[in-house]
C-alpha cells in the first residue's frame, strides 16, 4: 500500500482507503500476530482498536460515494430510492349530476313507456229548462316513448389486478347535488377502480341526456328536456340580457297553461346573472337568496326565486351552455316529469378470453314529460 496520489473530492484512491482502515499507522505496521505477546502476556491483536476506525471510514465512504443518484438508471435518476406515489387520485373531469337524483324514477314494464293525456275537454254550457242536451266530446291522446340502452364497458388486465395497490378517489362521489361537496371513495384494487370510474361516467351520460338527449339526431338516445320542450312556452331573448321581468313572464306562461313550476335549471352563467339581479336590483343579501332551503336528497339550493307560483329554487348545470346568445333557464313542473326505468344500473361480467376481466354497466330507461305546457323556459340569453 504505497500509493500516495491525491484524491479528487468524493473519490476513493489507495491512500484514502488505507487511511479509512488503518488511521495513522505507518505502512507495513504489524497489527496482529498470534505468535507474539505483549508486555502483559496477551497475544498481540490491534484489530479491536482498528474496528472503530474502520467503521468511521466506511460511513465516510458512504457519504462521499453513495448519493441519491447512484446505482444506475432509474426513475428521475434515483435508482436506489423507491418512488412513493400519493394514494389519492383526483378526477379532474368530474361533474355533478343533480337531475339524476331529483327526477322521479318510475319502473316501466316493456320496451316503451306509454301514457295518455287529455288534450281538450268538451265545453260545459248553460241552457234553458228542458232544452236539448247535446254531449260535449273530449280529446285524449296516447304517447309512446321507446326505452333506450346506456352502456359503460371496462377491462382490467391480470397484471394490473395483481400489481396495483389500493387508492383513494379523492372528491369523486358527488353528494347528490349541483353545488354540494364531493366525498372521497376507496378503490381497494384495480377492478374496483375501473368500476367506479365507469359508474361515474354512466351517471354523467345520464345527466347529459336528461338535458340534451335528442332521439331525432341519434336514435340510440332518449330525448331530453331541451328537445322535448321544443318551443312550448319559449321566451326568446334573441341575444339580449336577462331581466327579472323575463322570469316573471316565463313562469306566468307555464301557470296560464296549467303548470306550477317547482324547479329551475340553468347554466352557471345564467345563475350568476340572476344573482346579480337579486343583489343589485332588489338588494338581497347572499344569505337571503337561499334562505336555508334544501331540495330532495339533501341538495341545497343556490338561489330561490319568489314567483307568482311560490318559491322556485334554482340549480346550475354543467351540461347547459354558457355561450352568450345560447344560454337558457328552464322552469319545470317536476310532478309531470319521470324517468321510466326498465332496468336500473346493473353490473355484468363479460366473456373472459384472455388474461383480463371485462365487464359492463348498463341502464335501460327513457325520459318522459307528460305535459310540456306545464313548463316554460327563457332561451338565447346574452
Amino acid at each position: 500500500m504505497e500509493g500516495t496520489g491525491t484524491a479528487d473530492i468524493g473519490a476513493i484512491d489507495s491512500a484514502s482507503a488505507y487511511q479509512q482502515s488503518f488511521g495513522i499507522l505507518k505502512d507495513r505496521t504489524t497489527y496482529m500476530n498470534g505468535w507474539q505477546t505483549d508486555t502483559e502476556g496477551k497475544y498481540f491483536d490491534y484489530r479491536t482498536n482498528l474496528k472503530d476506525t474502520m467503521n468511521a471510514g466506511i460511513k465516510s465512504i458512504q457519504v462521499k460515494a453513495l448519493g441519491p443518484t447512484a446505482g444506475g438508471a432509474g426513475t428521475a435518476g434515483y435508482a436506489l430510492v423507491p418512488i412513493y406515489v400519493d394514494p389519492r387520485i383526483v378526477d379532474t373531469s368530474r361533474k355533478q349530476t343533480p337531475l339524476v337524483e331529483m327526477i322521479p324514477r318510475v319502473t316501466n314494464l316493456g320496451l316503451t313507456a306509454d301514457y295518455n293525456t287529455v288534450t281538450a275537454k268538451g265545453a260545459a254550457y248553460t241552457a234553458n229548462s228542458d232544452a236539448a242536451l247535446p254531449e260535449a266530446d273530449d280529446t285524449e291522446d296516447r304517447s309512446s316513448v321507446g326505452i333506450k340502452y346506456l352502456y359503460s364497458v371496462g377491462r382490467v388486465l391480470g397484471p394490473m389486478q395483481a400489481g396495483m395497490p389500493s387508492y383513494m378517489m379523492e372528491g369523486f362521489q358527488p353528494n347528490g347535488g349541483a353545488v354540494t361537496s364531493f366525498s372521497p371513495i376507496g378503490a381497494p384494487n384495480a377492478k374496483q377502480f375501473e368500476v367506479l370510474k365507469k359508474a361515474k361516467s354512466m351517471k354523467e351520460l345520464e345527466e347529459n341526456l336528461i338535458l340534451n338527449g335528442d332521439a331525432s339526431t341519434d336514435a340510440t338516445q332518449f330525448s331530453g328536456i331541451v328537445k322535448l320542450q321544443g318551443t312550448t312556452n319559449q321566451l326568446d331573448k334573441d341575444s339580449a340580457a336577462l331581466s327579472y321581468s323575463d322570469v316573471e313572464t316565463s313562469v306566468q306562461s307555464a301557470y296560464d297553461d296549467g303548470g306550477m313550476p317547482k324547479l329551475a335549471v340553468c347554466s352557471s352563467s345564467v345563475l350568476t346573472d340572476l344573482r346579480a339581479i337579486m343583489l343589485d336590483q332588489f338588494r338581497f343579501t347572499p344569505a337571503e337568496m337561499a334562505a336555508g332551503n334544501t331540495l330532495p336528497f339533501g341538495i341545497p339550493t343556490t338561489l330561490v326565486l319568489q314567483t307568482m307560483v311560490g318559491p322556485i329554487p334554482v340549480i346550475p348545470s354543467r351540461f347547459l351552455s354558457n355561450t352568450s346568445g345560447s344560454k337558457q333557464i328552464f322552469f319545470l313542473d317536476t310532478d309531470f316529469i319521470e324517468m321510466r326505468v326498465l332496468q336500473d344500473m346493473t353490473y355484468e361480467d363479460l366473456a373472459k378470453i384472455n388474461d383480463s376481466n371485462k365487464f359492463m354497466l348498463k341502464i335501460y330507461e327513457a325520459l318522459i314529460m307528460r305535459a310540456t305546457q306545464f313548463n316554460s323556459f327563457i332561451d338565447n340569453i346574452a
